[in-house]
């Protein structure tokens, strides 16, 4: 008797299970795993693509790294840090405090590290998440996306830009080892990244060109260093760090009035950017070329005090005739002029509305993420769940962006909210849960509603806080106490929600009838063994 040819993936080792799996460990993802240990929930993982955690603060690690909100706001509530040194924190401080905060609240054992997802499907039979990753398979009752915005390179679609063979790389993949002082170096961008990496180069670049395609508006960077008595009554001082902290939230939230409810209302802030350009640049033509002719707020608000003057230097050249290719050792701008260079740097941002982790997330009904936003433009509800993705759930979803205050506010309330789900998953013994679409529809129409008289949409730019389809499917609109209040609890009654005693019983997949059948056949052939003795 011979035995049928198996499939060796029928008796391969079983997947890890666990109740939820937390993808990435930046701020929106540690916080999450923080808070699940405070609620006495312990069966999860955390799976992280990089060796430590930190997100985006571990990975943009280019000269002059530093954060645009002030260093006491952007931190976690629940784990102020008297330590900042100064008023806006450089990079390794920020990646120094996730660091110490994982170990201090003990989570770090609750990590896969060097993890990379590679997809998650919704299995409807057993109503689980099977997620394949570079350590393993994984099957989980509920995931949690904390992938982040700002986590996946955008590389410019340039004509040659393969074949160019000086140094070239992503601002948040720098090449530490690669020498630049006295070199020709081009930088792509006049982004966040690029105002901060650009003073560093000017430095001791031998010349240095910066590729403009839009203008940004910039105003004054009010950094400083903290005194010693400042930093004894960040410490000793029983509720100090909080007042300042209180009192930075609300001179932000100030903002949203002229960004988010009457543009009218940026004019004083433009004119102050206005001045401050003028102040730093007196060359007519410079300052010509970096005016922008969008109003204020229209794009994303930039800080800084060095920039300017950077720009101004005798080695430094802005561009604003576009890219027509790169060289083996050159840029050519559409005008024709060639121009030498050793190195380039690509400052062009993130994929934020088309990242391509969204290509492998499959929902209830086999298409992708990507594929449904595609469709229907990146929408959500409460930036936490989407219609055809059970049990799944957003940290930095669609629409809980700011153009004015600190994000780990709105990662604290979204946090909330899902640790809230979880815990109305278990309360009430639910298989699954799922936003309906109709909720999730009607939450959009209101979001675009209010949007419609935002600066963003009313400013006059073109930005990556819209999608292909012209929606702002990026930024809250409205006062972030607001969104607060909104994800206060989980409401149960804007999703369908199935009881696990209400599941059908499993249907035995092809693969476990194969490995049954081989199994049966191993045992006849014992049988017949025994009987023949």
């Amino acid at each position: 008797m011979s035995l049928p040819v198996t499939d060796t993936s029928a008796r391969a080792a079983s997947p890890r299970q666990v109740d939820t799996l937390i993808i990435g460990s930046g701020f929106a993802g540690l916080g999450a795993a923080i808070k699940l240990v405070q609620e006495g929930k312990h069966d999860f993982l955390v799976l992280e693509r990089g060796n430590d955690v930190g997100g985006t603060w571990r990975d943009n690690t280019y000269p002059g790294a530093a954060c645009d909100v002030p260093s006491h706001l952007y931190s976690y509530s629940f784990a102020l840090n008297p330590e900042w040194t100064r008023s806006f924190s450089p990079q390794p401080e920020i990646q120094n405090y996730i660091s110490s905060v994982a170990r201090k609240f003990d989570v770090l054992d609750k990590h896969v590290f060097g993890c990379e997802v590679e997809s998650a499907h919704w299995n409807d039979e057993s109503a689980h998440w099977e997620v394949r990753t570079s350590k393993g398979d994984f099957v989980a009752k509920v995931v949690v996306a904390a992938v982040g915005a700002l986590c996946e390179p955008s590389l410019p679609d340039i004509a040659g830009i393969e074949g160019f063979e000086g140094e070239i790389f992503h601002s948040a993949q720098w090449n530490h080892d690669a020498t630049l002082d006295g070199k020709r170096i081009a930088v792509i961008g006049t982004g966040a990244s690029a105002i901060q990496i650009v003073p560093q180069l000017a430095k001791t670049a031998g010349k240095l060109d910066v590729y403009q395609r839009t203008a940004p508006w910039i105003l004054p960077r009010a950094d400083r260093e903290y005194t010693k008595a400042e930093h004894l009554a960040f410490k000793y001082v029983p509720g100090f760090q909080k007042l300042c902290r209180t009192g930075i939230y609300w001179m932000r939230e100030t903002q949203v009035v002229g960004l988010a409810k009457a543009p009218i209302f940026m004019k004083p802030l433009q004119f102050a950017a206005e001045r401050h350009l003028r102040r730093q640049i007196k060359d007519r033509e410079l300052r010509r070329k970096v005016t922008p002719n969008f109003q204020i707020g229209c794009k994303r608000m930039l800080i800084s005090n060095n920039y300017y003057p950077a720009l101004a230097q005798p080695n430094v050249d802005v561009v604003t005739d576009g890219i027509a290719e790169v060289r083996k050792n050159s840029i050519v701008d559409r005008n024709g002029v060639e121009r030498e260079v050793d190195a380039i740097v690509v400052a062009t941002g993130f994929h934020v509305t088309d990242s391509p982790t969204f290509a492998g997330i499959f929902g209830k009904d086999g298409r992708s993420l990507a594929q449904t936003f595609d469709e229907g433009g990146q929408q959500g509800y409460k930036g936490s769940a989407i219609a055809n993705f059970p049990n799944m759930f957003f940290l930095v979803g669609p629409n809980t962006g700011l153009g004015h205050s600190s994000m780990v506010f709105m990662i604290e309330s979204q946090v909330n909210y899902v640790v809230d789900a979880i815990k109305v998953i278990e309360r009430y013994d639910l298989a699954t849960v799922e936003v309906r679409k109709d909720a999730q529809d009607a939450y959009n129409r209101e979001l675009q509603s209010k949007l419609s008289k935002s600066v963003w949409n009313n400013g006059g730019c073109a930005s990556w806080y819209l999608d292909k389809h012209g929606n702002n499917t990026t930024l809250w609109p409205g006062f972030t106490f607001e969104f607060r209040n909104m994800t206060k609890q989980f409401d149960l009654g804007a999703y369908r929600s199935v009881a696990a005693g209400d599941l059908p019983a499993p249907a035995v997949s092809a693969q476990t009838a194969a490995a049954d059948s081989v199994d049966a056949e191993l045992s006849d052939l014992d049988d017949d063994k025994v009987a023949a003795q």
